[in-house]
């Protein structure tokens, strides 16, 4: 998996690049995985501009403007605080893309309809907002990484 982690970066830094754009991430059950795997490419600092590192409801709506209502009404781990999560990365940033994830990893924290392993993302441009919600098998570890793959998968298609 690391592998391929290391491969989509390299392949979102060159897509990036040719449109001469800068990232920000906006993560919570990755934990800053994806800024993580974009900064182990070398020459990163080209494309990637920053990485917010929101785990707590609270922090989201400090550093994202994510609305408390909206947490409260559809919880952190939705499409729609996703969507919020990459909007607020953009709107705090001077970048074109931004990429979120929240989701529950595991063991605990599983609710009705929210398994552990469901994962909300987001990626925005503009005024463009792409979500998904996918819900991965696998451990702590197994659901974290499938995370940030497709985060990265996601990202690369979306800004083709």
């Amino acid at each position: 998996m690391h592998n391929d982690i290391f491969s989509l970066s390299s392949q979102v830094g060159l897509a990036l690049q040719a449109k001469g754009w800068l990232l920000a991430t906006a993560e919570s059950c990755t934990g800053g995985g994806v800024a993580q795997a974009v900064t182990d490419i070398a020459g990163s600092s080209a494309w990637f501009e920053r990485g917010f590192v929101t785990y707590s409801n609270a922090a989201k709506t400090d550093l994202l403007n994510v609305p408390a209502a909206l947490i409260a009404e559809v919880g952190a781990v939705s499409e729609e605080v996703a969507a919020a999560m990459a909007e607020g990365a953009l709107a705090n940033s001077d970048t074109q893309v931004a990429v979120s994830t929240t989701g529950i990893a595991g063991p605990g924290g599983a609710v009705p309809g929210k398994p552990v392993g469901t994962v909300c993302f987001g990626w925005a441009h503009g005024a463009i907002v792409h979500t998904e919600r996918l819900v991965f098998a696998g451990d702590r570890q197994a659901v974290r990484e499938q995370a940030i793959a497709h985060a990265l998968q996601g990202l690369l298609r979306f800004i083709k």
